[in-house]
């Protein structure tokens, strides 16, 4: 299973995204540094300065494909020859709407540039990835047709596109293992998250016999953005037993990096990177995981640079207290907190915050000369 990651490409086109030179260079070396096994990174037919930062990307040398996006249009394809590049994604819409669009319900003239930027491509020592846009809303005939018609001309994968987010998990798995039990090109998956279903979609299609998906940092991507790199490569390690190397620190530096230039900021709560999803408040969670450090985590926090904390909240018991203050020094008996834990409530519920060790090396003191 290959991990195509898109953040450079489809990433950035997210609404009010644009990366820099140096940004790009950032992202690009810590996707391989966590693992990403090809990198898509642009559209030279965007112009000369787009070329500029493709040909600085391929100067990197990383050990990862580096693949750019073209419609299947000749010009398109000379823009990316020009960059240097070995592989490119030729799009071509695959439903009736997207084909209306953009070539006036011509399938025929579509089909006709296809058959010829695929065979400029090859001759020219190309990977060949056939960009089915709008897969999803188009029929497995055509997709077949397509994909018949790529295979006879040399073309290497086909990009299976649920570009508008509209499928579920089990209609993903249908469509992909009809299209796998033909065995004509295999397929690369390319999922959006209009209804949250991204990951789960991508996932259900390599169930189904896909051989890669298309993913970016954060999930960045166009509305609502396309399956999550840390997310689906954590889930190939973790959930589907792949060997996959993924640099600890790297992974959260990689969130942050993409976050920051892509002028957003990251949810404490988003898994495998969120601020928060290692820290464990209720009573009966932290006690479990003071006594097991896998009673209510399905991996470690050290794997993505995280930190196990123990927050002093609403919903801590006394373990959680007993915890702080043996941090600090102070050994204290569990019957001498009973008239702490309201009292902890009480201000954390007033002021919406939890309580640092200060506060609660006062509260305790105070206890005792109740």
């Amino acid at each position: 299973m290959l991990i195509n990651d898109t953040t450079l490409r489809d990433g950035e086109q997210a609404p009010y995204v644009a990366f820099n030179t140096e940004e790009k260079l950032s992202i690009a070396q810590g996707l391989v540094a966590c693992g990403a096994d090809e990198l898509e990174i642009g559209i030279p037919a965007m112009g000369s300065k787009e070329q500029e930062d493709i040909k600085e990307l391929l100067s990197l040398g990383l050990d990862a494909r580096m693949m750019t996006w073209n419609r299947a249009k000749m010009s398109d394809l000379e823009a990316s020859l020009e960059c240097g590049v070995k592989a490119v994604d030729l799009s071509i819409p695959i439903s009736d709407i997207l084909i209306d669009v953009k070539f006036a319900g011509d399938k025929s003239a579509m089909l006709r540039e296809l058959e010829s930027t695929i065979i400029a491509a090859k001759q020219e020592g190309l990977f060949v990835c056939i960009g089915g846009e709008d897969s999803s809303r188009g029929s497995i005939e055509f997709m077949t047709e397509v994909m018949t018609l790529g295979r006879e001309l040399g073309a290497d994968r086909f990009r299976y596109c649920d570009t508008v987010g509209i499928m579920t998990p089990t209609q993903i798995y249908s469509d992909i293992k009809a299209l796998t039990s033909l065995d004509i090109l295999p397929i690369e998956m390319h999922t959006h998250n209009d209804f949250g279903l991204a990951n789960a979609n991508a996932l259900s299609g390599l169930d189904a016999g896909a051989v890669s998906v298309n993913t970016t940092v954060i999930g960045l991507g166009e509305r609502a953005g396309n399956a999550s790199f840390e997310q689906i490569s954590m889930a190939l390690k973790h959930l589907y037993g792949q060997t996959r190397h993924i640099d600890s620190l790297g992974m959260r530096n990689l969130a942050m990096t993409v976050a920051n230039a892509a002028g957003m900021t990251l949810s404490p709560s988003a898994p495998i990177i969120g601020e928060h999803i290692f820290s464990h408040e209720s009573g009966v969670h932290a006690d479990g995981m003071m006594k097991n450090g896998r009673a209510y985590e399905p991996f470690d926090a050290e794997e993505v640079g995280c930190i196990r904390e123990f927050p002093i909240g609403k919903h801590s018991g006394t373990g959680t207290i007993l915890y702080h203050l043996k941090q600090l020094g102070i050994v204290a008996e569990k019957h001498t907190l009973a008239h702490l834990l309201p009292r902890i409530r009480e201000i954390v519920t007033s002021r919406k915050r939890v309580l640092d060790d200060a506060e609660l090396v006062t509260l305790y003191r105070e206890s005792l000369c109740l």
